[in-house]
């Protein structure tokens, strides 16, 4: 079990940050954008101010899109998610940047957790190439009990310093900031799916692994328990 627990106010408020983190930076350019069109008849200029509203305008949706399935409730207690709409708020994240999402997935629904999961995991592998490059997404099994695979590949790729021991409930600082949360949610959101998730790295590339988590029994309980699903 993981070391550390946060509050559930404290976790709001740093999911809270990390969103307001994500949104603030284009938001503001659609500011800018707008005092330009306000004060400025140059023609050349307005037209920048145009495009420039325009790209922010679908930056700060697409994010908004990706945070609501990611962090989000994004439906009942219990609900599915098509992996369809995972991929599509996960490439919009990427649209007009360095990095490339590539996405290889069956069309099929699966639990929430689960698809929370490789969002938060997609945005941690992310932080795994700081250059730019290409990420690899590859889900195979079903929603019961799924393999997902997430290959980057980089410049100076590495393993995200920390990321390990926040995914595992165990930061070495003992406390989460706004700036650890991701990998720290993801971790919680890795148990609550049961879902075990291993890190590998081999020259420029680093690889993402969760599995379902193996829950070990003594001979006694395998007996004792014999043609009984674990749940």
């Amino acid at each position: 079990m993981p070391t550390l627990t946060l509050d559930g106010l404290d976790l709001a408020a740093l999911l809270c940050s990390r969103v307001c983190h994500d949104v603030i930076s284009p938001v503001g350019a659609i500011v800018n954008g707008l005092e330009v069109l306000e004060d400025d008849q140059d023609e050349s200029m307005r037209e920048f101010a145009l495009e420039l509203i325009g790209k922010s305008a679908r930056q700060a949706s697409a994010r908004l899109k990706f945070a609501r399935i990611a962090f989000g409730a994004a439906g009942s207690a219990g609900a599915s998610i098509d992996l369809a709409d995972a991929e599509s708020v996960a490439k919009g994240m990427f649209a007009d940047e360095k990095t490339k999402l590539e996405w290889r997935a069956p069309q099929a629904l699966f639990p929430k957790n689960k698809v929370k999961l490789i969002l938060n995991l997609v945005m941690v592998t992310t932080s795994a190439i700081p250059r730019g490059g290409l990420i690899d997404v590859t889900v195979t099994g079903d929603g019961e009990a799924p393999t997902f695979v997430l290959k980057a590949k980089g410049s100076h790729a590495r393993i995200p310093p920390h990321v390990v021991e926040l995914i595992a409930g165990e930061p070495e600082s003992g406390t989460v900031d706004a700036h650890g949360i991701l990998p720290f949610y993801a971790g919680l959101v890795a148990r609550a799916a049961r879902m075990d998730v291993k890190f590998a790295i081999d020259g420029d590339e680093v690889t993402v692994t969760a599995e379902p988590s193996v829950i070990e029994q003594t001979p006694e309980s395998d007996a004792g328990n014999s043609g009984t699903e674990i749940a």
